[in-house]
């Protein structure tokens, strides 16, 4: 090597510490600063944005002129930018539909363009497919064996090992990369490829069948709402082979003309306990106390999203979506006094309720709160018994709620018990074979459980229903029911003075002034896709406080890879 090859290394390599140093004392100071004047609860100034944007354009720019890959600068600079809100998530949601949308797509299109599968051989392909079946067994083969001395179960280890040989668009980054630097020809590359394709193909599907993990996603309106919402969790019984994630979304309506935003509270190991005077604290440290509870069985997470009540069933739906919830917990539009007389209605969230059942990409649930009726009930710390009843009519909503009330039976302080109605002088086993089924299995998991009971009424037609539920007046705490029931005599004359349709008819009348109770109700609706079609889905009881605007929801992947049961296992 002569002298000019050394002398032209010595200075890209002395640019580059340049570069380096730069970022690490110009640029990171900087981001800080405006962190630093960032006041709580707001957003980085637009300026702020555009001009750290602006900065990436120059880093790569400058990489490329040091001799460096134009990827070198820009990724100095992102490790220079702390993740997450308020600056790393707000970036990330300027650029997401502009990336995702456009540039993501128009990149999988240009590498598949570059791949020829003309020029491969036979030969090449079965040596890589050699090299691939081996890495993915050796990854998967490794991993359980490091397990065993770590004492994570084999399932999870197992997944674990499936989600290591999961590629994406940073290894085709890297494959373009090599193939422009001429490492790669062209049939490497379009094995690779072929190679990256196959093994994410085969990987994929094993993250979409249904989880032991409960993940709740539960709206919250009013703050009165919180105790009865914190039994309801309670009551889930969280374990650490099947725990529950709770997604909470305090809904906050936007008066004015700003703009809706969604808001992220900081983790509960951050929060101090005396920044609780905001109604949001409040709500957050109530939940809090329910994780603290279940520490290694449960898991919160707090959201905020302000804005306009007729839009607000579109953060729910997308909270939902990303989170991948297995049910939504909504408020319903009235709210007792203590002396039991309706004291609010708002119709604006009855609105939001028919908005969410139409588009929830899960099951939904409206949760009728009576328990100011109750006083201060608790489950949490075994101070209560929490007597819980299912009506059982028929049909997938009422097996969807009597799945999710099975999962509750094996708390110690639950009581459960399941009221079947049947109409009087009809045997068409042959119709009623799945619900047979599916409760027969319910109450063969619950052999032994003393705090479990299950009854059948007879009756002959809508009005011996409703009395007979009159019957359950004061006798629970919680009543879940399904919304909606097949033509039945037994509906009959029970729908004609329907208030909330969206309630179905037992829950209408569950909540009407003919039920006089102090029984909170759940209302629930099984997973519909559009056009209110059911989903096929085999239903197998397997008994901050401050607040940062959330642009970038954290992915589940290893939760749901490792989800193997039905959505309400017990």
């Amino acid at each position: 090597m002569d002298n000019s090859s050394i002398k032209g290394s010595a200075l890209a390599f002395a640019s580059t510490i340049v570069l380096l140093a730069i970022i690490v004392f110009v640029f990171r100071p900087i981001i800080m600063w405006i962190l630093a004047n960032t006041k709580e609860g707001m957003v980085v100034g637009e300026l702020f944005v555009v001009a750290i944007f602006c900065t990436v354009l120059v880093a790569g720019l400058a990489s490329e002129v040091l001799g460096q890959h134009f990827i070198f600068g820009p990724l100095l600079l992102g490790l220079a930018v702390p993740e997450g809100p308020p600056l790393g998530s707000a970036m990330v949601a300027k650029l997401d539909l502009f990336v995702t949308g456009l540039l993501y797509p128009a990149f999988l299109t240009v590498s598949g363009l570059k791949t020829n599968f003309f020029e491969i051989t036979l030969q090449s392909t079965g040596i890589v497919m050699i090299i691939v079946i081996f890495a993915t067994l050796l990854k998967v083969g490794v991993v359980p064996v490091i397990a065993h001395y770590t004492e994570i179960p084999f399932r999870e280890a197992l997944v674990l090992g499936l989600l290591l040989n999961a590629t994406g668009i940073c290894e085709l980054l890297i494959l373009n990369l090599w193939k422009d630097g001429q490492i790669l020809s062209n049939q490497d590359f379009s094995l690779a490829v072929i190679a990256v394709v196959a093994v994410t193909a085969i990987v994929t599907p094993m993250q979409a069948k249904d989880g032991a993990e409960l993940r709740v996603l539960v709206c919250i309106h009013n703050q009165d709402n919180v105790p009865t919402v914190v039994n309801l969790l309670e009551a889930s019984y969280a374990t650490e082979e099947s725990p529950v994630e709770v997604i909470a979304l305090l809904l906050v309506e936007l008066v004015g003309r700003a703009a809706p935003m969604l808001i992220a509270h900081q983790p509960f190991e951050t929060l101090e306990i005396n920044t609780s005077t905001s109604r949001s604290g409040h709500i957050i440290n109530a939940l809090h106390q329910y994780r603290v509870y279940n520490e290694g069985r449960a898991t919160v997470q707090s959201f905020s999203a302000i804005s306009h009540m007729e839009m607000m069933h579109e953060d729910i739906c997308r909270v939902a979506f990303e989170q991948n919830a297995t049910l939504v917990v909504i408020p319903f539009h009235k709210h007792w006094a203590i002396d039991g007389e309706i004291e609010s209605v708002e119709r604006a969230i009855q609105h939001m309720n028919t908005k969410v059942l139409e588009k929830a990409p899960c099951a939904v649930g409206i949760l009728i709160d009576r328990g100011i009726l109750k006083g201060s009930l608790s489950i949490l710390n075994n101070q209560s018994m929490y007597h819980v009843a299912v009506l059982y009519i028929g049909g997938p909503d009422d097996m969807e709620s009597l799945s999710y009330g099975a999962r509750m039976a094996n708390h110690t302080n639950v009581t459960l018990t399941i009221i079947r109605f049947l109409l009087f002088g009809s045997d068409n086993a042959r119709d009623r074979k799945l619900d047979n089924d599916f409760i027969n299995e319910v109450c063969h998991a619950n052999t032994g459980n003393e705090d479990f009971s299950y009854q059948e009424q007879v009756v002959r037609d809508g009005v011996g229903l409703a009395s007979s539920i009159r019957g359950l007046e004061d006798c629970f705490d919680l009543i879940l029911v399904g919304r909606q029931h097949q033509a039945s005599p037994l509906m009959q004359g029970l729908g004609a003075w329907t208030e909330c349709p969206e309630l179905g008819v037992i829950g209408d009348f569950l909540t009407s002034s003919d039920f006089d109770s102090s029984a909170s109700v759940l209302v629930v609706q099984h997973h519909r896709v559009l056009g209110g079609r059911l989903m096929s889905r085999a239903m197998k009881p397997i008994i901050n406080d401050r607040d940062v605007p959330l642009q970038s929801m954290q992915s589940h992947a290893v939760a749901e890879t490792i989800a193997l049961l039905h959505p309400y296992p017990f």
